[in-house]
């Protein structure tokens, strides 16, 4: 049986909570909650809508949100990924490294995104084929990665000089960075795969019964693989515009993004349990907690604190998401 026609099925019912009543109100909290950062942090925090700030912004964001848009999908499907921040960072040691090679920078791209891949299929594979979990699959290639990469770099950064393909990425476009220009063509492809593909159809199956979904006749481990095989390259992206930002290569950068990462895509209403989620929820959920981050650095908040705020976003996000499944699972049994 084709995929198309077996994830059909099985990804009805999930498609249902998915594209839920809660799903599209959740997104219209978020666009009104960035009306009103906007609203406080412009009348509070001085300098947040100067034009050098907005860009500032974007880059942020898309920092985030090129990660976000795999773990959307991983998340979906019931998994889970903390490697993100080091991978970036690991993926920028290894570009600035393969530049200091002489490889032309193209190749040097195409190369980090391999890695990237790769790496980040190690944890589906361990899922897919020998049950371990998602979680501490990619906990172990988070602690990994960064020891690698500290190892290699002494804990410094790894300069890769003049490099004009580098240069243009971090070089705006009309006002708008690259990096931002590259979260938006990804997001649309994402959002497209997500919900008119078989595969993505798929993704929902699994997250919403993934034994129901195998018996359906989908690849379960294929796709579980495949996921996280997406991140890994996707975070090489981000590590790759990382190293466009900074001008090298550095082992201790992107400390933390895995849970902004994780935290968007929760407050863009994806349930950690699977089966519901979409990518204009996650968007709306990176811009968030990009202005929160913005504004609150503006603000003088001590950093402590801001990982404070940040525990507490993800806290409410994910209460949230229970309440709204107990609303949706009362409502059917009415």
């Amino acid at each position: 049986m084709a995929i198309d026609q077996a994830a059909k099925p099985a990804a009805a019912k999930v498609d249902k909570g998915g594209i839920s009543f809660f799903q599209h109100m959740n997104e219209l909290s978020l666009f009104v909650a960035i009306v009103v950062l906007y609203i406080v942090f412009t009348s509070t925090a001085s300098g947040f809508m100067s034009f050098n700030n907005q860009i500032n912004i974007l880059r942020d964001a898309a920092t985030i949100g090129i990660a976000a848009w795999a773990a959307t999908l991983i998340i979906i499907a019931g998994e889970i990924d903390v490697s993100v921040g080091p991978m970036v960072a690991f993926i920028s040691v290894v570009l600035a490294d393969l530049l200091h090679w002489g490889i032309p920078t193209p190749l040097a791209f195409a190369l980090a995104v391999v890695v990237g891949a790769l790496l980040g299929s190690i944890p589906g594979i361990l899922r897919a084929y020998f049950d371990v979990p998602s979680f501490v699959g990619t906990l172990g290639l988070w602690s990994a990665l960064r020891g690698i990469a500290l190892f290699v770099t002494d804990a410094l950064p790894v300069s890769i000089g003049r490099n004009d393909l580098l240069d243009a990425l971090d070089q705006s476009i009309f006002g708008i960075p690259p990096a931002a220009i590259i979260m938006l063509v990804l997001f649309a492809v994402f959002a497209f795969v997500s919900r008119k593909t078989a595969f993505g159809r798929s993704v929902f199956a699994i997250g919403g019964n993934a034994q129901a979904a195998f018996l359906s006749g989908i690849d379960v481990s294929r796709i579980r693989v495949a996921l996280f095989a997406i991140a890994g390259a996707m975070a090489a992206i981000s590590g790759i515009l990382l190293v466009s930002r900074l001008g090298s290569g550095n082992a201790t950068a992107a400390n933390g993004l895995e849970f902004d990462v994780i935290a968007a895509v929760v407050v863009g209403g994806t349930s950690l349990s699977g089966g519901r989620g979409s990518m204009l929820g996650t968007l709306l959920g990176v811009l968030v907690i990009t202005l929160i981050g913005n504004g609150l650095v503006l603000l003088g908040i001590n950093p402590f604190f801001q990982q404070v705020v940040r525990g507490l976003i993800i806290v409410v996000a994910v209460l949230a998401n229970i309440q709204a499944i107990k609303r949706s699972a009362s409502r059917n049994k009415g």
